[in-house]
């Protein structure tokens, strides 16, 4: 049953999407994409922590992100420090998504929904896998790889891929040139 106001209309239900984005990969977005097949709107909250030293700015990841649901109005791109539930409550959401890749991620995210559940029983914390072709993809992984050379392409957004490009100063690689013999036998087979 949809949760309604005082004059009987339906509820907007606002969910929140928080972590640090550095940079946001497919598997978010996958993430996001099962959090707008629930929730009327997501908003993905970027954690400003002074005391990590992220390969994109604060601001850059807002562009970015929002680049990459440009023209998708019920995502919406933010940035919050302190308290994860007073954020949450502050803009009126009642739900926190967290993704979970694998079994080894539960228990973190168990302790902080318990954490945020006792700090603000209001909110709710609801856990979400990605697609299996997800399963294994972290941030972290995205830049290790791409600064080893790796292709990203399948991983991240198209302005995640530029803009690692620009801040690493790499070309787009160039596709291997396929001798004449083995196109005409890939035609044939």
């Amino acid at each position: 049953m949809p949760h309604r106001n005082r004059e009987g209309h339906r509820k907007r239900s606002l969910a929140v999407f928080p972590g640090s984005f550095d940079p946001i990969t497919n598997g978010h977005l996958d993430i996001i994409g099962r959090s707008l097949s629930v929730f009327d709107q997501v908003t993905i909250a970027i954690l400003v922590n002074p005391e990590k030293h992220p390969l994109f700015t604060v601001e850059e990841r807002v562009a970015i992100i929002r680049e990459a649901f440009q023209g998708e109005e019920r995502v919406q791109v933010d940035t919050f420090s302190g308290l994860l539930v007073d954020y949450a409550e502050r803009l009126g959401a009642s739900v926190i998504v967290r993704g979970l890749r694998a079994i080894s991620d539960f228990e973190f995210e168990f302790q902080m929904a318990l954490m945020n559940r006792r700090l603000n029983p209001r909110i709710e914390t609801v856990f979400m896998m990605p697609a299996e072709s997800y399963s294994y993809l972290s941030s972290r992984l995205v830049k290790e790889v791409f600064q080893l050379g790796g292709r990203v392409r399948e991983l991240v957004p198209a302005v995640v891929e530029r803009r690692l490009r620009e801040k690493y100063g790499t070309a787009p690689p160039v596709p291997v040139p396929v001798p004449a013999r083995r196109r005409a036998r890939a035609r044939r087979a």
